[in-house]
């Protein structure tokens, strides 16, 4: 199947892999730009706790996709890849490489894929499952999942009683397993000619990595960051749910100790960066048509941009569109 969007080059993994200092490597040795995939970066104010690139780190590269949405505005997959397409659209008419880069896997997904068509929840059908789910609790409703969808329940962890009742619930309407539908998706060709490589980090080095990046931002201010925010915008806001910005708000909003905070928020960041290395492993290698490359560098980042990489990304963009 051919397609029409413009060539990107993905660099995706999990938080503190080092994925931008990646990118800004390959921008500067391949002519690109960046385009965030980050579903925090994207917010004004959002900075420190998100590990948002300074002016200075990126040293000139143009990164796009950053501070373009105050904290209480709507995003979700969907949308971010209609104002991604605009952005890859220009970068791309200007002749340089649009290099998307971010550990949001769905939205990552939904840019290079699209995403899977299934029929929108259904009141009644998402009422019946939650209740049998809330009776039943989540790992017995996991079990019975994995009956009917093997596939989904793998993806899955028990707990996460929200995905499986969606898993459930596309069953009951399509009478097909999520899992096997998200596999024919996945199966499909690419909205666009895609150079995907995923950071691949061990735990036994992402995880020091992981508590230096902590360490950092709190001596950068990211109390007082989020302090300035509340102070600008209610809690209610959708940004400030995310991974350490929820904890560091409990903190200043409902007495949560300091060292309880920290506590949280390490863990947090943990199960969030191996959900993350979850989704990339599970996304797929090769396009069936041979449009999609995936690499992973298990070595850890500093293994990735080496001459061989930059031949092998260059002999793909020569036969792009």
């Amino acid at each position: 199947m051919s397609v029409s969007r413009p060539p990107i080059l993905v660099v995706a993994g999990p938080t503190a892999s080092g994925k931008t200092a990646s990118a800004l490597t390959l921008a500067r040795e391949l002519d690109g730009e960046l385009v965030g995939a980050d579903s925090v970066q994207v917010y004004r104010g959002f900075d420190v706790g998100s590990a948002k690139p300074t002016a200075k780190e990126l040293g000139g590269v143009r990164h796009h996709m950053l501070d373009v949405l105050d904290p209480d505005e709507f995003v979700d997959a969907v949308v971010y890849a209609d104002r991604a397409d605009v952005v890859i659209d220009d970068v791309h008419a200007r002749g340089k490489l649009p290099i998307v880069v971010g550990g949001t896997g769905l939205w990552i997904r939904a840019l290079v894929r699209g995403l899977l068509d299934v029929p929108p929840p259904d009141p009644e059908i998402r009422a019946r499952i939650e209740a049998e789910v809330a009776r039943e609790t989540a790992p017995v409703a996991h079990a019975r999942l994995r009956l009917v969808d093997p596939k989904a329940a793998d993806a899955i962890h028990p707990n996460d009683a929200f995905r499986i009742v969606r898993a459930l619930e596309i069953h009951a309407q399509t009478g097909r397993p999520a899992g096997e539908l998200r596999a024919e998706h996945a199966l499909g060709s690419p909205r666009a000619p895609t150079f995907f490589v995923t950071l691949e980090v061990t735990p036994e080095v992402l995880v020091p990595r992981i508590e230096a990046r902590l360490d950092a931002m709190l001596a950068e201010g990211f109390a007082d960051e989020v302090r300035d925010l509340l102070s600008k915008w209610p809690r209610s806001a959708r940004a400030f749910g995310s991974v350490g910005y929820k904890e560091m708000v409990a903190h200043l909003l409902d007495g949560v100790g300091l060292d309880d905070t920290l506590r949280a928020m390490r863990k947090s960041t943990r199960v969030y960066a191996r959900r993350q290395r979850t989704w990339f492993a599970n996304e797929p290698r090769v396009d069936r048509n041979g449009e999609v490359t995936q690499v992973d560098w298990r070595g850890g980042p500093e293994a990735l941009v080496s001459e061989a990489t930059l031949d092998r990304i260059r002999a793909w963009r020569s036969v792009c569109p």
